[in-house]
């Protein structure tokens, strides 16, 4: 029971580092009249946090390996609700993007601890279930903050928001303070030069075929989230919740079921199939009320991406070092894809409106098939 706990409660410390995204998202138009920036400016804002991620994600669990688990969560947990609430206080806009910085710092260490220590705390019989669950923290999240984000704005505004985000951060570092035990820590070697280990993870098939996938997935993931719901007139609310919820309920389901068929990696690229046809039907019916289906059928297909996206990680890699290797570039990948989405598709929404998103969804799809095909073939190579 105590395990279920433990895994529960880092699930809840990945949403809190989800919404480090989310809260910008809900957020978004209240952060430009405040700042008097564009939708360049502000994408660029909820997009900085993963910065750090660039940089540090492919050493971060060698560094934690080091560290210990338990007390690297419970530090970025801490930082992460020190600098949202300094956030509240609404500084200038250069100080409010250092502060993001650091606040990359704290999402880096969560989402490289999150997925080891659930993986160490959950039985083998439930561990790929436990990743799918991890799978989840960020659809739901953006799901949770489209639903009662409004209604915190609207009450105690942009500042109330991000002292709510804080107070939730050390929430869970007082439960897992308590749940998470000492010694659950990753065991492997020393942390290497950072050129050194980017070299050896990236030149592998294996170790980097869930990361070289993911980035296509999150580069789309967190700009349409931020950016199509509003655009869809009388359905944006609605779009807004109902988008990551059947994406973490296509994941939790038919995700789980189809895992069990095929492997992850073909779910992966049957993900990104469906994204290619579904962003043609967002294409072809833009401004109608029947729009809502392709969208939804978009946030699916993105689902059974990202569920699938961690549940690869064990499947390509058997050993401990290896498998928090591959997390590793999942972190740094990752965050590549969040940085650089939500303002790229901005500047294509301006330019060319739908014909700019459709091109920018078929595109990276499209890329995270071959992407995987062609580290499918790497693997058969002696």
């Amino acid at each position: 029971m105590r395990s279920l706990f433990t895994i529960l409660a880092l699930w809840c410390a990945g949403l809190g580092a989800a919404a480090q995204f989310g809260k910008m998202s809900v957020g978004f138009q209240d952060l430009a009249r405040a700042y008097g920036s564009g939708g360049v400016g502000i994408g660029l804002m909820v997009s900085v946090v993963g910065m750090v991620g660039l940089v540090f994600g492919t050493t971060a669990g060698l560094i934690v390996a080091r560290v210990g688990a338990r007390r690297a969560m419970l530090w970025a947990l801490g930082l992460g609700a020190l600098v949202s609430g300094v956030e509240s206080l609404m500084p200038p806009y250069a100080a409010m993007m250092g502060l993001r910085v650091l606040e990359g710092v704290s999402h880096l260490a969560i989402v490289v601890v999150g997925p080891t220590a659930i993986a160490a705390a959950a039985p083998p019989a439930r561990q790929g279930a436990a990743m799918t669950l991890w799978s989840s923290f960020f659809g739901l999240t953006y799901a949770i903050l489209a639903w009662i984000g409004p209604g915190i704005l609207a009450a105690h505004g942009i500042g109330g928001l991000f002292q709510l985000h804080a107070l939730w951060l050390l929430g869970c570092a007082l439960v897992l303070w308590w749940l998470m035990p000492r010694d659950l820590t990753l065991h492997g070697a020393a942390p290497e030069g950072l050129l050194a280990g980017h070299l050896a993870i990236y030149r592998s098939p294996f170790v980097a075929a869930p990361a070289t996938g993911f980035v296509c997935y999150t580069v789309t993931y967190v700009a349409v989230l931020t950016l199509v719901p509003p655009a869809m007139g009388t359905q944006a609310e609605l779009a807004a919740v109902a988008m990551p919820l059947v994406s973490i309920g296509l994941s939790l389901t038919l995700g789980v079921w189809l895992l069990g068929r095929i492997t992850a990696v073909q779910q992966v690229q049957a993900g990104f199939a469906l994204a290619v046809v579904s962003a043609l039907g967002v294409w072809a019916f833009w401004g109608q009320a029947v729009v809502l289906a392709p969208a939804l059928c978009l946030a699916g297909a993105l689902g059974l991406v990202q569920g699938a996206s961690f549940a690869s990680i064990p499947q390509l890699n058997h050993s401990p070092q290896d498998r928090a290797r591959a997390a590793g570039a999942i972190a740094q990948l990752g965050n590549l894809g969040t940085t650089t989405g939500t303002p790229l598709l901005a500047f294509l929404m301006q330019k060319a409106g739908v014909t700019g998103l459709a091109l920018f969804l078929i595109g990276f799809s499209a890329l995270g098939i071959a992407l995987h095909a062609l580290q499918a073939r790497r693997r058969l190579r002696p």
